[in-house]
């Protein structure tokens, strides 16, 4: 269990809101504002340590969901961050704002990770504007629920393998020339890597080949002294959900965990500031569950 501010332990099945969650649909990619019940991004919560003083970070799906909260705890451990986001754009002008009311810079940039050029201007904005990147987080990620393979196009399984996984090639390699040795890259992968969902299977086997993707690199650049981790989250609670799922999944999202419900982005935040700080220097290739318990062997 953990504690809570006045030091009690605290049941985990507790710490936030238990399915079922009121019925809900939002247009795909979703926007945070609609989300019922609200999403913990750790604004009120996360306090830093000066784990990442001084470095600069690109964070791709950096406006809401997992990677606001990413956001949110790396200026707060002392991180500039580049906000990358497809077009929600007043999700993302949050995200900025809290992380300079943490005193950090944030640089906002919307566009297609789908697009290679667009994902090679992201790397080059970053480094126009801070100058250097020791952090890069892949999270910009898409789904869609589909009944039925003869339900998935052609165009949609090529959407969603382009945002998923090429763009994570294209811009880990336009920042390497960049990334000196020390430097890290997070990528996020899924439960889905281990068990796939039967409803997401063009999502589900992105998910397998980042798994591989980060174990295979992580091997490549470790020469560098570069390092290449990911985290396996389990069902989260964030905007993609409502807005690429069917109804009774998401008034029951996260129920069939063992610890009965939905993770909240800031139950991973602590995660990603791991990997991308020293105390996990001795990581690479690594993969992190945080699953509420599904297991993945």
């Amino acid at each position: 269990m953990m504690r809570n501010e006045e030091g009690q332990m605290k049941d985990p099945r507790d710490k936030h809101e238990q399915p079922p969650y009121p019925e809900q649909e939002q247009q795909v990619p979703g926007s945070e504002k609609e989300m019922n019940p609200k999403v913990d991004h750790g604004e009120e919560t996360y306090k830093g340590s000066g784990k990442l003083e001084g470095r600069n970070a690109i964070i791709t799906g950096g406006d809401s969901g997992i990677g606001r909260a990413v956001a949110i705890a790396f200026a707060r451990e002392g991180a500039n961050v580049l906000i990358s986001y497809l077009k929600e754009h007043e999700d993302a002008d949050k995200t900025a704002q809290y992380v300079r009311d943490a005193g950090k810079k944030a640089v906002l940039l919307a566009g297609d990770v789908s697009d290679e050029n667009h994902c090679k201007k992201i790397v080059q904005r970053a480094v126009e504007e801070f100058g250097h990147i020791d952090i890069l987080v892949n999270n910009a990620a898409f789904q869609m629920a589909r009944e039925s393979l003869q339900d998935v196009s052609t165009e949609e399984w090529d959407y969603t393998f382009k945002t998923n996984i090429y763009s994570m090639f294209w811009l880990c390699k336009a920042a390497e020339p960049h990334l000196k040795p020390g430097s890290t890259i997070v990528n996020t992968t899924s439960i889905n890597a281990y068990k796939p969902h039967p409803q997401l299977l063009a999502y589900a086997a992105t998910k397998g080949a980042i798994q591989n993707f980060t174990a295979n690199l992580g091997q490549s650049l470790a020469g560098k002294g570069i390092r290449v981790n990911c985290v396996a989250p389990g069902p989260i609670w964030t905007p993609l959900i409502p807005s690429t799922m069917p109804q009774d999944q998401v008034k029951s999202f996260g129920k069939d965990t063992p610890i009965g419900r939905a993770g909240q982005p800031a139950e991973l935040a602590p995660i990603y500031v791991l990997l991308a700080s020293e105390d996990s220097s001795y990581m690479t290739g690594s993969t992190v569950q945080a699953t509420g318990g599904r297991p993945t062997i």
